[in-house]
């Protein structure tokens, strides 16, 4: 059930979605009524779960998936959105974020299903185009269509783009400071009453225990974390994450622990924390600096975890210690 904080001033509602659950925290006049805010945020991120679920058959980005290649499909002006910021981060990325991976998301039991091992084998000998190749965004129109049988998935996006949606509803109600999240990506606006920003903690990639690895103070930011320890498979004893590599179709077998990434909108945070993932911190921190993102890589290494940052934020007074580059102990 949804949990209403009764404190004089201070508010912190949430509610369930996208199988997590979605958070905002903010203060107001004390005689706001919290009521019709809790039942707006709720309402966007299901509105938001229904257009792009790849666990609800009947979402709108489940029909895309079944129409066939070269028929235009009606899509709610938010799934355009992100199917928009998704092909264009893929291309800017050289395909490392493709939102059309679902079948081997699927096959390897990330999705509703089991894993299934002959699913896993066409997978990974199937040569798929980038979905940034052949997929079609008529955003005017609302209208998309395929040009070759792919299957999209927006799981390395579309909880960014919720808790920007979550934002944008705060801001419709007159809230300009807060902080809003799903399952770890985190939005921040504006500052606390205290006039201090917003903390939001990095978490360590430790796969039996929450614990954060570093802090960021963030004031009108977003902030994304993509990582192989929360979501993964063991296959004869090695952990495999659920981001897929699009060169084999299969989960990444060679990456970082985990990748943070922090932008001003939360579904670019989202998608490039997938990307860089991709890629590794070797070509992933090249691409950031070029691209002037803020990025946090953490690998791990015998003796603790090794930490690469990119950009100014990770390397100023406002991230821990922990945050910088070296030898640290998770």
């Amino acid at each position: 059930m949804p949990k209403i904080s009764t404190d004089p001033g201070r508010h912190a509602l949430n509610g369930p979605t996208m199988g997590t659950r979605w958070s905002a925290l903010f203060h107001a006049d004390a005689g706001l009524d919290p009521a019709p805010v809790q039942a707006a945020l709720q309402a966007v991120v299901t509105e938001v779960d229904a257009a792009m679920s790849t666990w609800q058959p009947d979402s709108d980005l489940m029909r895309l998936n079944r129409a066939p290649a070269g028929a235009w499909v009606a899509v709610p002006a938010g799934l355009a959105e992100v199917l928009n910021l998704g092909l264009r981060i893929g291309a800017v990325s050289g395909g490392a974020f493709n939102i059309g991976m679902g079948d081997a998301v699927r096959a390897w039991g990330f999705g509703p299903e089991e894993a299934d091992a002959g699913a896993i084998r066409a997978t990974m000998v199937t040569t798929r185009p980038p979905a940034h190749e052949v997929l079609e965004i008529d955003r005017t129109a609302g209208l998309a269509r395929k040009h070759a049988p792919i299957t999209l998935d927006l799981n390395g996006i579309a909880k960014g783009y919720g808790v920007d949606r979550l934002a944008e509803m705060l801001q419709g109600f007159g809230i300009t400071g807060f902080l809003v999240g799903i399952d770890g990506e985190m939005r921040a606006s504006g500052l606390r009453p205290d006039g201090m920003p917003w903390t939001v903690a990095v978490e360590a990639p430790d796969p039996e225990r929450r614990a954060p690895h570093s802090v960021l103070m963030l004031q009108d930011a977003a902030v994304a974390t993509s990582g192989d320890y929360r979501h993964h498979i063991t296959v004869q004893g090695q952990r495999l994450s659920h981001t897929m590599d699009p060169a084999t179709g299969g989960p990444l077998r060679s990456s970082p622990a985990s990748v943070t990434v922090v932008t001003s909108s939360c579904a670019e945070a989202d998608a490039w924390a997938t990307a860089l993932m991709v890629q590794g911190p070797q070509a992933g921190g090249e691409l950031a600096a070029r691209l002037s993102l803020d990025a946090l890589f953490l690998m791990r290494e015998a003796g603790g975890i090794r930490a690469h940052a990119v950009g100014a934020l990770f390397d100023s007074p406002m991230v821990s210690a922990a945050g910088r580059e070296g030898l640290v102990r998770a």
